[in-house]
């Protein structure tokens, strides 16, 4: 039977890290279909576009404060359908999502097999990140193709008892995705100058990009970055670009506590190439994101990632990130750390990337079709 993939998205995260193997895999003239849940619709919308992919089928499952289980029911209903009518040789799925998750569960169902990109990523702890640590597990026990983009990662699925047949270390396809996406700011004036504006408006001062989105966080958790945040805008050598992502529990704190601060940009969740725009132009990152811990090492940008564990210890290993939780004094004395010890940030902006060399998605599609 001729190899028919069918690949998997339904949030910005999955479309950035699957652009890369969907593009190759179509240029060796693979059979492909995409299959975008929109379990986040703009923010997916806009890495799509960019990477001029038009999903082949759009589920469109998104509504305004779900809860995980009427997502995840949904999900399995309509992902079902699909998988019956296209009738795929194998499905891709990438990371830790509630479509990963219930793609692989509806794969299995079907006995179709499923290929996990990003796999083997632990924290130990199932309920940080939440639901994402479950998610990978449950992927985990179904996949019969493991693309661990670490050494470390795949050492965690060994400990599960993975064969070691079924376990590819590929390197992770968000630096594959980075090279493409910087390539792309380069090569277009209007992109190059998208933040023009806000390096006028903060002048010389350091610019801290914040990004914060997690359901561990929400309610203290953000209430306390927020404090954070507001002690370390006393200074006046820095300034705050923040992409708001639109789950209300963070939006509307943020826009009440911050939007009519001077030296404070609130903008909303940026394209791709903005956003690469934005972080190559930061100081330093603060955040509680699985994935910019990945993108900011490419940069050299020190990363402050607020939560309490990490399902990405390369990065503290390696000296590009550290965990400061959603601690207020820890977030303020290690931003304060990095503004005032050169030492200290060029430690840490200077360790090398331990998540991958550009080629992710090439080992990738190699084992898809050699397998």
């Amino acid at each position: 039977m001729k190899d028919h993939i069918l690949v998997l998205l339904g949030t910005r995260p999955e479309a950035i890290k699957l652009f890369p193997v969907i593009q190759r895999l179509k240029a060796e003239n693979v059979a492909v279909t995409v299959c975008a849940t929109a379990q986040h619709r703009e923010m997916l919308d806009q890495v799509l576009k960019l990477a001029q992919i038009a999903p082949d089928v759009d589920l469109n499952v998104m509504t305004p404060n779900q809860t995980l289980d009427h997502l995840s029911a949904r999900l399995l209903n309509e992902i079902g359908e699909v998988l019956g009518r296209v009738k795929p040789t194998r499905v891709v799925v990438q990371g830790d999502t509630a479509t990963a998750m219930i793609g692989a569960l509806a794969s299995y169902y079907h006995r179709i097999p499923v290929s996990h990109v990003e796999a083997g990523l632990r924290s130990g702890d199932i309920y940080a990140p939440f639901p994402e640590e479950v998610n990978r597990k449950i992927v985990c026990s179904i996949a019969d193709q493991h693309f661990a983009p670490t050494p470390r990662a795949a050492s965690a699925l060994r400990s599960e008892n993975v064969p070691e047949e079924r376990i590819h270390v590929t390197g992770n396809t968000v630096v594959d995705a980075l090279i493409l996406a910087k390539a792309m700011v380069e090569a277009d004036p209007c992109m190059s100058s998208r933040w023009d504006g806000v390096r006028e408006q903060h002048g010389n001062r350091r610019l801290i990009l914040v990004t914060c989105h997690r359901r561990e966080n929400f309610g203290g958790g953000v209430l306390n970055i927020v404090k954070a945040l507001e002690t370390i805008l006393a200074r006046e050598d820095v300034a705050i670009v923040l992409p708001v992502h639109p789950n209300p529990n963070v939006r509307d704190i943020f826009a009440s506590r911050l939007a009519h601060h001077p030296r404070v940009t609130l903008i909303s969740p940026q394209e791709y190439t903005d956003f690469v725009s934005l972080l190559s132009m930061s100081y330093l990152v603060l955040t509680d994101s699985g994935g910019v811990q990945e993108e900011a090492p490419t940069f050299g940008k020190p990363v402050l990632v607020m939560r309490e564990t990490t399902e990405r210890p390369e990065g503290l290993e390696a000296g590009t990130a550290l965990l400061v939780g959603a601690d207020y004094n820890k977030i303020v004395g290690e931003t304060f750390r990095l503004l005032d010890d050169e030492q200290s940030y060029a430690a840490m902006a200077r360790s090398h990337n331990p998540f991958g060399d550009g080629h992710a998605s090439e080992r990738i599609v190699k084992v898809l079709l050699h397998a």
